[in-house]
């Protein structure tokens, strides 16, 4: 057996392409229900168009600067163990 020959579906640029393509349209789709639907919101910012869309790109993209943040702060030397 010669090293890893298997192929899987993502190692096809064309169907890297599909599922990006996929992923727009059905953002595009959600984002164009939330037009539709009649919302009973508590708060006056929740019923915003595409608020909970932009708050969740928001928090994540917080999770991810403050994880980079920890990992300076928590990282340790490569042979931290072995010493």
């Amino acid at each position: 057996m010669k090293g890893n020959d298997k192929r899987y579906w993502l190692d096809e640029p064309a169907n890297v392409t599909k599922l990006y393509r996929g992923l727009w349209a059905v953002g595009i789709v959600l984002v164009l229900c939330d037009l539709l639907l009649h919302k009973h919101e508590v708060f006056t910012i929740a019923g915003w168009f595409s608020f909970y869309g932009f708050f969740g790109f928001v928090a994540c993209v917080v999770l991810v600067v403050s994880a980079k943040g920890l990992r300076r702060l928590l990282m340790r030397d490569e042979d931290y163990y072995e010493r």
